[in-house]
């Protein structure tokens, strides 16, 4: 019986085909995913909601008068880097709660989200961003993001519900640093960062599929796919160029594949608290590249009864070899 791969970690550059390969794989039967790609019927958690809901967020917030809690402008980065820290723990979170099964029941899914967001910026250290919101305009936002935090919860909570049993969860998350940048990547930048934030219990599991392009082709595939109301939409969202080039100008997967202690593979290495003392736990996350440099995958974002058999032989094939590499290791 085929072994199945449990979690994957699709960290890539923006735009470089991520969410067309997801796309792609849901296209596919539980037979084709079982038996060319080492998948069960897959689960999906992704970071990038919660970057478009703290855009919102900051749009009501400037539309009462008040500043940005999230990012400089509505076109530029983070306030504070480390708030890439903070999406690394509210996916935590959701895999808690998906291993868990727990149903998350609130009167309010937006001021449910408002308290997430506030308490995974105290987990890395940073200051409450809605602390210090009157109550009266608390409730105001809450109502106007009511639709959209509820259509993201009501989500979650019918993943959550799923027998996990069989299944392959897939995580995916881009991360990267300012063009020119030497490594390592300076904190929070990076997906060392991210491996170090992410939970024991979602490294015991991972395996990682990075989806290869470069990063002058991830700005221009970026500017590609926008569309003017895409931007709560994980295939049609265009991504800044102040932040393709400051937060995305490089990443690190290369670098940190070229330091393990194990080819093909992410040392990963952690202190963590266990009972009353700490411990050094090491990981090594078994690492694949999907190599989407000559494009592989913009394709998957047409209609599928417009899918050439060319392309998706071309698809398959590529995910095929990469998907092989991670069961081997």
């Amino acid at each position: 019986m085929t072994q199945l791969l449990d979690t994957i970690l699709l960290f890539s550059l923006p735009a470089s085909g991520k969410s067309e390969v997801r796309r792609y794989l849901a296209s596919l039967t539980p037979e084709q995913c079982r038996n060319d790609f080492h998948l069960g019927p897959t689960l999906q958690l992704d970071d990038y909601p919660y970057v478009h809901l703290m855009h919102r967020i900051d749009d009501e917030l400037k539309a009462n008068g008040l500043d940005y809690a999230y990012y400089l402008g509505p076109n530029r980065p983070f306030r504070d880097n480390w708030t890439w820290a903070v999406l690394i723990e509210l996916l935590n979170e959701d895999h808690a709660n998906l291993l868990a099964g727990r149903q998350i029941e609130v009167p309010s899914a937006a001021q449910h989200l408002f308290d997430r967001l506030d308490a995974a910026h105290a987990k890395v250290g940073l200051a409450q961003p809605l602390g210090d919101t009157p109550h009266r305009l608390r409730v105001r936002m809450a109502e106007i993001l009511e639709g959209e935090c509820r259509a993201e919860l009501d989500a979650l909570n019918r993943q959550n519900a799923q027998d996990k049993a069989g299944r392959t969860l897939v995580i995916e998350a881009a991360r990267g640093g300012a063009h020119g940048s030497a490594f390592p990547l300076c904190p929070p930048h990076g997906y060392e960062t991210a491996f170090q934030t992410l939970s024991p219990a979602i490294l015991e599991q991972a395996a990682v599929l990075y989806v290869w392009v470069e990063p002058a082709e991830s700005r221009r595939k970026n500017i590609e796919r926008g569309r003017p109301d895409g931007q709560g939409s994980i295939l049609h969202h265009s991504v800044p160029m102040e932040v393709m080039l400051g937060q995305y100008g490089c990443d690190d997967m290369a670098w940190l594949l070229a330091q393990s202690d194990h080819p093909g593979s992410i040392r990963v290495e952690r202190t963590l608290l266990e009972g009353d003392r700490h411990a050094t736990r090491v990981y090594h996350l078994p690492v694949a590249r999907f190599d989407n440099r000559n494009d592989l995958t913009t394709f998957v974002r047409e209609d599928q009864k417009l899918w050439k058999a060319e392309d998706v032989k071309a698809i398959h094939s590529g995910l095929k070899s990469a998907f092989d590499q991670l069961a081997k290791r």
